[in-house]
């Protein structure tokens, strides 16, 4: 097989070679790494640099460039204003940057170092820097560098091998040399000298894990792994040689390269001169040099904050270049300060603010009316004399002065049968005097309890921002057009927050009520807060939700909420989920929807469409059971015969596509946890519910725009909670709040009996009153 695979690969190269002798015109030029082994490398290199080819970046493949011609960029410089600042990944924070070709042109256009993303390169103890010379063809590691960097100055060591008998010999050197630091931290460039230690340590033994060199050998550094899609140089590669001498440093022999090392190598083998070691040995040398050169300029510009310091030394962070968007609302950049200033007083708001209210008489008229009506005090609607104390609250005697007065009007809202009116309440009080102590108080008991705003608009203030989905900005805009309320978006996130705070209790007893239940809905979903990622968890019942914030993904928050849950957990197929110690079952739902992903990418895939068409067999005869006897076990349980055989059946069969036996895999790992219902009762085979409650939160989600911050978003996950809860059950939010009712189902319980005395709707809600609690200021 694998003969007549070379003997077809063969036959291929052979007929492009035809193709490109029997061509007129000359072939595609594309620079590639094979270059540097090829004798027309300079005059393919003048030709590119002419053209300024894209293939001149050192990584990028034919299919990317035919991608970006098809696009209209065929030159470095071109590719270079294509570079968009990108944000970071919703689903994964964590993962590492992706390399973008087009930073790496505009670092060269510009001719200055482009950071992308954080990180710091720390290195705590002595840094060792190595670089091996070998022959990969012979598997030869002849010549071994080490740069050891003291306080008081470098020191090189040269290793060198006559042959592969005293490949060992200098090994063991090597150990030796690392072993006699204090604290080596060894720093390397590409993947060559990662292959050399691995090789070596199977081939000649490694040193202990636990000892020095054992644990600098484990920690050891790739310098170019750190760059990589870090650190952009206008540079046309990652190579070491092209990093350095943009730095300033030199070889001493002129176009350096590896392959001029093997040339070299060949030819002391052959005549054993030491002028040719020696060519080596330098060359080594420097190469250590020039490591230690880069290394010591990315530490110094990793993780720096200094932006200034920055600037003067032609350092950009990618992330503080304007995001320009033509789908997106923006301020226009100009590249004058006159044109800046034109195109400021041409905005709407200056001109209705500025040049049309200086020309408009009635407008101004109207202006001035306005401020004098917003500056008034509003009337109050209701006066009440509070009582005085009953004694001095010092000396306790009975006899007491009224001092002078002291009145507070606490701003509220008033709901009616059909109506929405704003209420002020004027608390009128005394500081009284006590002739017996002089002491001056005024009574401690009072209604309001110091507070500003009353319950009834904290509440409306949460009905509108988490049933309706209003944002709070908009909710300013409605209380001051409907109700008069000159609000700040600040005033109303307080209000949100004792909302918040009210109904606190409300939702510890939801959390515990889930956790501690038969049977639980999770899912999550990301959420961006002010440039952080965090994530919301839904829990739900089959009536109950609970909406939990946590800063990661990693399942801790579930292991801890859920650490003495016993019933059914159902979710989707994430592995975090996986540690739990409860029956679980898996959301089939998911698993279907995958597989049919997988049919319409591979639709003549006849092992797949087998494998998919017999889960598709097995799970429809379960789901139709379902829909006729419901959720019942005992009804359930015959189909357990079904899913033994089609497993063992599964067991049975080797696929040949990738696809079909990654579907395999996943099944036959899956098998314990699909089909959990069938031995439970009122257990669903999907997860409807948790994902019925992330739409919830992703509505939030959408209302905060990312500008929240993780207090806030608790906030609003109870109050999302509880709102969610009562939509389960089948009743108002609203009339839940204004109930004054701090536990869900004894409302619950109460509406359904009050529903059966009066005969109305289920979802329905009437008082005798327009408030039946009396609104008291919080």
């Amino acid at each position: 097989i694998k003969t007549t695979e070379i003997m077809k690969d063969a036959r291929s190269v052979i007929g492009k070679i035809d193709r490109l002798l029997c061509s007129d015109k000359p072939p595609n030029l594309f620079m590639n790494r094979h270059c540097p082994e090829c004798e027309y490398q300079e005059c393919c290199r003048r030709e590119a640099a002419e053209r300024d080819d894209l293939s001149l970046l050192s990584g990028i493949s034919e299919k990317e460039k035919r991608d970006l011609n098809s696009r209209g960029i065929f030159t470095v410089t071109s590719l270079s204003y294509a570079f968009r600042p990108r944000r970071k990944s919703r689903r994964s924070p964590d993962k590492g940057e992706k390399y973008h070709h087009s930073l790496k042109a505009l670092a060269i256009r510009e001719q200055k170092i482009h950071v992308a993303g954080s990180g710091e390169l720390r290195i705590e103890g002595t840094p060792v820097y190595l670089d091996v010379e070998g022959i990969p063809a012979r598997d030869l590691h002849y010549l071994i560098g080490v740069r050891v960097d003291y306080d008081g100055g470098s020191v090189h060591h040269s290793l060198w091998a006559d042959n592969r008998r005293e490949e060992e010999k200098i090994w063991r050197d090597f150990i030796d040399i690392i072993s006699a630091i204090d604290q080596p931290v060894i720093l390397h460039y590409g993947s060559f000298e990662t292959d050399f230690l691995k090789r070596m340590s199977d081939l000649y033994g490694s040193p202990e894990r636990e000892s020095t060199a054992g644990k600098a050998i484990a920690a050891r550094i790739n310098l170019l792994s750190f760059i990589y899609a870090r650190i952009y140089f206008p540079t046309y590669s990652n190579g070491l040689k092209d990093i350095a001498g943009y730095l300033r440093f030199k070889w001493s022999d002129e176009n350096p390269s590896g392959t001029k090392t093997i040339l070299w190598r060949s030819q002391w083998e052959k005549d054993h001169q030491s002028v040719t070691k020696q060519k080596l040995i330098t060359y080594n040398a420097e190469d250590c040099e020039a490591l230690q050169c880069v290394t010591e300029f990315v530490g110094a510009i990793s993780g720096r904050s200094d932006r200034d310091r920055m600037d003067e030394q032609q350092i950009v962070q990618a992330d503080s270049l304007p995001r320009k968007s033509w789908f997106r609302w923006r301020k226009p950049q100009y590249l004058l300060p006159a044109l800046d200033e034109i195109g400021r007083m041409a905005y709407w708001d200056y001109q209705q603010e500025k040049i049309n209210l200086r020309s408009n008489k009635r407008r101004k008229k109207m202006a001035k009316t306005a401020v004098r009506v917003q500056g008034s005090q509003p009337r109050a609607n209701k006066v009440i004399q509070w009582r005085e104390p009953d004694a001095c609250i010092r000396c306790g005697g009975s006899k007491l002065y009224r001092h002078h007065k002291y009145a507070k009007t606490v701003i509220d809202v008033r709901f009616g049968r059909s109506s929405l009116k704003r209420w002020n309440t004027k608390y009128v009080d005394y500081y009284y005097r006590c002739p017996a102590c002089h002491a001056v108080f005024y009574n401690p008991d009072r209604p309001w309890n110091g507070k500003k705003y009353g319950r009834n608009l904290l509440l409306l203030c949460a009905y509108l921002n988490i049933d309706v989905r209003m944002p709070q900005k908009r909710i300013a805009v409605f209380l001051k057009e409907m109700l008069g309320f000159t609000f700040s978006n600040n005033t109303v996130n307080k209000l949100k927050e004792k909302a918040a705070l009210l109904y606190k209790p409300t939702y510890d007893r939801l959390l515990n009520k889930i956790s501690s239940g038969d049977l639980i809905h999770a899912d999550e979903t990301p959420v961006n807060l002010d440039g952080k990622t965090g994530y919301v968890w839904a829990f739900a019942s089959m009536e109950d939700v609970a909406y939990v914030y946590a800063s990661s993904r990693d399942g801790s928050l579930t292991q801890t909420l859920l650490k003495d849950f016993r019933g059914v957990l159902i979710t989707d197929f994430y592995s975090a989920y996986d540690s739990i110690n409860c029956p679980q079952q898996k959301c089939l739902l998911h698993l279907i929807r995958d597989l049919n992903d997988d049919l319409f990418k591979e639709p003549f895939n006849e092992e797949l469409k087998e494998v998919v068409a017999g889960f598709a067999g097995l799970v429809r005869p379960i789901v139709e059971t379902v829909d006729r006897f419901g959720l019942k076990a005992r009804f359930l349980r015959k189909h357990k015969k079904e899913v033994a055989r089609f497993f063992k059946n599964l067991f049975h069969r080797t696929y040949q596509t990738e696809t079909a036996a990654k579907c395999k895999a996943r099944l036959e790992r899956n098998r314990s946890t699909l089909f959990t219902f069938l031995d439970y009762d009122g257990v669903p085979w999907n997860n409807n519910n948790a994902e019925h409650a992330i739409k919830a939160a992703v509505l939030l989600r959408r209302n905060l725009g990312g500008l929240s911050t993780e207090r806030a978003i608790s906030d609003s996950l109870i109050l999302l909670s509880v709102c969610e809860t009562c939509r389960f059950k089948g009743i108002s939010f609203l009339d839940f709040l204004r109930s004054g009712e701090q536990d869900i189902d004894t409302f619950a319980r109460g509406h359904k009996d009050q529903h059966k005395s009066k005969g109305g709707s289920l979802l329905s809600f009437s008082t005798d009153s327009p408030n039946p609690v009396t609104p008291s200021a919080i």
